[in-house]
């Protein structure tokens, strides 16, 4: 998925985005991590078969980049 394609299909809502910037201070996370995590979004709400990107969409990949960037995944 491009910026682009990020950018249409990743839509946030007002406490989506908050809940993102937050995590990217807290987290010191880079412009890359923040498309990473939406990608990631976009594809839990795909398996929930859900059409948008919500909180818990956001706050699940930011744990998932949490524990990588531990290496707890690998």
């Amino acid at each position: 998925m491009n910026t682009k394609q990020i950018r249409k299909y990743c839509l946030l809502d007002d406490a989506s985005k908050q809940l993102l910037k937050t995590a990217m201070e807290h987290l010191n996370l880079s412009a890359r991590a923040y498309d990473c995590i939406l990608k990631v979004s976009r594809t839990i709400a795909d398996l929930e078969g859900l059409e948008d990107v919500n909180g818990s969409h956001i706050s699940e990949a930011i744990q998932y980049r949490s524990l990588d960037r531990e290496g707890g995944l690998g």
